[in-house]
């Protein structure tokens, strides 16, 4: 029994130290097995102790050199990485595995077969057939080499593909674009008035062959305007001389102006007379020579250029001289004194009264471009009316009145600011006037019928002259009682 015991327990130790997975089972068959199996022992038998005590120890024994710690450095193995392609998904056709063998999957691929490089395409994608070629390269055509000797040669063609000469074109702009492109400019200068400005934006635009539209398109856009407008179209001409347009450019526009009169003056119908105050202003500034308006029989131009030259030939004939031809235009809009335009306004209305002229009055008041002062036009004339306690004054201020807040040339609200005007100097007005309450009451009243132009605020606050006096003068400045009482 000592002998099988040894040599089982020998052979556990040897299967133990083999690191083998049967381990387990030997050591299991070493301490005697299951219970029912040959040559095992009981558990009170002292053989099958010594057995268990024996198999504990190889198995310590084994266990000591399986955990043994390696003596040298661990060096890992380089494993060489497989190459994948990333086009080919791990799914092939509707789900399914791609179970292509490594091979054909790599047949077609245009990367390189090598370990190195960064996987890009062999030849940056210039290699193989039916590929685009490299980035760029359609863009270069090998010449081909021609023979002239070849009898299919054509001459022709080869001399349109290498006798070519590129040359810079730059395009014209034509006459109708630069004078729509003049026009914007001319409009903008109305707004800033900077010379300088506009000479800038004719540097980049203008031609040399077109230089004189300038001068025929500024000064046809400034006959429908105002004129404060056209005063700032002959600073800008006497600005241009010399730097953009030449006298002989300044000559040519007005010439194209007198050629198109007829055309001009049914837009504006006093353009004769207008275009000689622009010829005359031009040589008062030195712009072109005097002899050029003294040429009014030429025989070129029909009766409408003829006189406009002779309008400019008049005024410079004045024994004023060409002073006065600075204010041809007059003195525009707000930059006039108060008093002038009192003045203008004073006159406009007495020439009113004697012409009864609606239009020429709405005319006269549209030129003197003050719609922020036409306050003091109604207040001059209802002074006026007051003044001439006069039926017929009162039925033409009356009218004039109407219509300038019919044609919205006065607004209500400086209507209303003159009649309060006048409400308020009435302490002062009848001073002069005795009658101006009752005449003032009168008017307004006839103004009423007229028409719906004063409001009914405006009526109501007409003011009155008191009748009824609590003081007498004989009483030493005593308040009469009775007087008082009845008011009350």
């Amino acid at each position: 029994m000592e002998l099988d015991s040894a040599a089982v327990l020998e052979n556990g130790g040897k299967q133990l130290l083999n690191g083998g997975g049967g381990g387990p089972e030997l050591l299991s068959n070493g301490a005697g097995g299951s219970p029912g199996g040959e040559g095992s022992s009981g558990p009170g038998s002292p053989a099958s102790g010594g057995e268990a005590a024996a198999g504990q120890e190889g198995t310590a024994a084994g266990g000591g050199e399986l955990m043994k710690k390696p003596a040298g450095p661990l060096t890992k193995r380089v494993r060489k990485l497989s190459r994948s392609n990333s086009k080919d998904g791990v799914l092939g056709v509707a789900g399914t595995p791609n179970f292509v063998a490594p091979h054909r999957k790599w047949k077609n691929s245009r990367r390189s077969r090598n370990g190195y490089g960064r996987g890009l395409p062999k030849k940056g994608g210039a290699g193989g057939k039916g590929v685009w070629g490299k980035p760029g390269s359609e863009e270069v055509y090998d010449e081909l080499d021609e023979d002239p000797n070849d009898p299919n040669f054509d001459i022709d063609a080869y001399n349109s593909s290498h006798n070519v000469e590129l040359k810079e074109i730059v395009p014209q702009p034509t006459e109708a674009e630069v004078a729509k492109k003049l026009e914007t400019i001319i409009l903008e200068y109305f707004e800033h008035g900077d010379t300088r400005e506009v000479a800038d934006a004719l540097d980049e635009l203008l031609p040399p062959g077109l230089k004189p539209l300038v001068t025929k398109t500024f000064v046809a856009v400034a006959l429908e305007h105002k004129q404060s407008q056209r005063e700032l179209t002959s600073v800008l001409i006497s600005d241009l001389y010399g730097r953009i347009v030449t006298r002989e450019d300044i000559c040519a526009g007005f010439d194209l102006l007198l050629a198109n009169l007829a055309d001009i003056m049914l837009d504006t119908p006093d353009a004769p007379h207008l275009l000689g105050n622009f010829i005359a202003r031009a040589v008062a500034d030195d712009c072109i020579p005097p002899k050029y308006a003294y040429q009014s029989e030429r025989e070129d131009l029909d009766r409408h250029g003829q006189a406009a030259l002779v309008r400019a030939t008049t005024l410079l004939s004045m024994h004023d001289g060409w002073g006065q031809l600075d204010n041809v235009w007059g003195v525009g809009g707000a930059l006039r004194p108060v008093q002038t335009i009192t003045q203008q306004m004073s006159y406009l209305l007495q020439e009113y009264l004697l012409s009864r002229d609606l239009s020429e009055a709405q005319r006269s008041i549209k030129e003197l471009e003050v719609p922020h002062f036409h306050h003091e036009l109604i207040y001059e004339a209802i002074i006026m009316t007051l003044e001439a306690f006069n039926e017929s004054t009162e039925v033409a201020i009356c009218e004039l009145f109407r219509t300038l807040d019919s044609t919205c040339i006065v607004t209500p609200e400086q209507m209303e600011q003159g009649f309060r005007r006048v409400y308020e100097d009435m302490t002062d007005i009848v001073l002069d006037i005795p009658l101006a309450y009752s005449i003032l009451d009168r008017f307004i009243q006839r103004c009423q019928r007229a028409g719906s132009f004063m409001s009914e605020a405006l009526i109501k606050d007409i003011p009155t002259r008191g009748r009824k006096r609590f003081v007498s003068e004989g009483d030493g400045g005593l308040i009469k009682q009775v007087n008082f009482q009845r008011d009350l």
